[in-house]
């Protein structure tokens, strides 16, 4: 699949017994890069599938305002919902950079797939909180990528160091499709979503 300037993946599963995902994600092509987003609604089931569906939509329709803005349009749209955890990344294929903010706990990771070494992954700082319940203070950060860059956003149904070992040369699909065959947890929804980001 493609968008501006991205090729991206994702691979998501449902938890055993319920039939739909909390999980969902975002890839919204912008004329000079893309917004990306993953939404984790809390708990499971239908009620989790509406916060996290109304989460992406509200971040599609806001995109083009500032990642704390888009935050907040969530926030206030998510008031009557049992809310998200929710990170949000902008791909500035101009500037280079990747500008990223989290809310609760959909881990965000940037690998450099071009280095001669072994990646070290840039990680996105997460803030306590529910995007609907309890918004901290915000601030979004910045990442330069001065060659091509992998951003990975997984939902806490995939477990922490997925990206031990991890080829970040293997193209999105694939590489969310491995992810989530190899790391989940199996006892929650998982989302996987990968994009690579190149000028």
């Amino acid at each position: 699949m493609s968008g501006t300037r991205i090729e991206w993946g994702a691979a998501a599963r449902t938890l055993a017994g319920q039939d739909e995902s909390g999980d969902r994600h975002l890839v919204k092509p912008l004329p000079d890069g893309a917004l990306f987003a993953a939404a984790d609604g809390l708990g499971h089931g239908h009620e989790a599938a509406l916060a996290a569906d109304l989460a992406v939509r509200t971040a599609e329709h806001h995109a083009g305002l500032s990642l704390i803005e888009i935050m907040e349009r969530c926030h206030h749209s998510l008031i009557r919902t049992r809310g998200v955890a929710l990170s949000l990344a902008r791909w500035d294929a101009k500037q280079k950079a990747v500008t990223w903010l989290g809310v609760g706990n959909v881990e965000g990771l940037l690998l450099r797939p071009d280095s001669d070494k072994r990646p070290v992954p840039e990680r996105l700082l997460l803030r306590l909180g529910v995007v609907g319940a309890r918004l901290p203070g915000l601030q979004e950060a910045r990442v330069e990528v001065a060659g091509t860059g992998v951003l990975i956003f997984t939902t806490d149904g995939i477990a922490s160091g997925f990206e031990l070992g991890l080829d970040a040369r293997v193209r999105p699909q694939p590489l969310a499709d491995q992810i989530l065959a190899r790391h989940s947890r199996g006892t929650d929804d998982a989302l996987v979503l990968v994009a690579r980001l190149s000028g």
